[in-house]
């Protein structure tokens, strides 16, 4: 993956970044499950939008965004955005996504940026630091999404709702129309361990984890508006997961281009592999994207599957 970051100074106010950890270290920590993980490597290797939601504190967003971005295909050109100091110069649509902001270039270096192949990352949508995008910024980040972009973002929330309420509020000021272009919004939340559980150290877990879908239009014409549908959610008593996304399977296959059968088989071949390396004890991040890289070889999944 080919990783850009814009930011060129303000050294003393970038955020310190958590330790990272793989995916099916997640997994083994039960921030959340082999089956959602499953879902949401399909959705990210097409490149889909995906918002982390948490409450402010180290509650773990980052660290399971950046999980989940090693399941981008190979290829990906990932442009880190640059907080205050963006400029947008890689990106070809900055003017007609509604940037009124200086661009440092107006020629080549804003060609090199395709929209099919890459996938934009905001260490987080506030303007909490110098290093966080927010404001114009942060709305042609998200209006980015409409033109091909990807886009992988956390943001300082406790639910859907809340996300929705503060991106749609000034300065982001985002249209209902452009807030149903998130994707993929996921709500993280730090938790009490249940009595007599065993495992070291803070419990983070994916509360609920929603499919925001786009505004489409039908064969008519007439515009389609559906409300957002839950793919998961955490049962406290249980501690264990609840899926739902069998409910819209045909959505979201169609969305990255695959057969609803063909999807649900994939997903299951990838819930049995994530679990596998996690019954394993494989759970090194170096190992994991070695892992996630030899089963892409194995199963010929193409770079781009959308």
């Amino acid at each position: 993956m080919d990783i850009t970051s814009p930011s060129r100074g303000w050294w003393g106010f970038q955020p310190i970044p958590p330790q990272p950890r793989s995916i099916v270290e997640l997994i083994r920590a039960r921030t959340l499950d082999a089956e959602l993980a499953a879902l949401l490597w399909l959705l990210i290797e097409a490149r889909q939008p995906m918002v982390v939601a948490a409450e402010r504190g180290r509650t773990g967003k980052t660290t399971l965004l950046h999980a989940l971005l090693d399941f981008l295909p190979p290829g990906t050109k990932r442009v880190d955005l640059a907080g205050i100091e963006e400029t947008f110069e890689w990106l070809p649509h900055a003017r007609e996504l509604g940037w009124h902001g200086p661009t440092a270039q107006e020629g080549a270096a804003r060609e090199r940026c395709d929209p099919s192949t890459t996938y934009l990352v905001a260490a987080e949508l506030s303007d909490h630091l110098p290093a966080y995008t927010w404001g114009d910024a942060a709305r042609v980040a998200i209006r980015a999404v409409s033109v091909g972009y990807g886009l992988g973002a956390t943001i300082h929330a406790d639910s859907l709702e809340e996300v929705f309420d503060v991106l749609h509020r000034p300065p982001v000021a985002l249209t209902d129309d452009e807030l149903s272009r998130l994707g993929v919004v996921i709500v993280l939340r730090a938790v009490s361990p249940p009595p007599g559980d065993a495992y070291p150290g803070p419990l983070r877990r994916v509360v609920a984890a929603h499919w925001v879908r786009p505004v489409a239009r039908d064969q008519h014409g007439h515009v389609q508006r559906l409300g957002p549908a839950v793919l998961a959610t955490w049962d406290p008593d249980e501690d264990a997961f609840e899926h739902f996304a069998w409910g819209v399977i045909p959505e979201l296959a169609d969305r990255i281009g695959r057969k609803p059968g063909d999807f649900e088989i994939e997903q299951q071949r990838r819930r049995d592999y994530l679990a596998g390396l996690a019954n394993a004890g494989v759970t090194g991040v170096d190992e994991v994207r070695t892992a996630i890289d030899g089963y892409r070889a194995a199963t010929g999944v193409p770079a781009f599957a959308n």
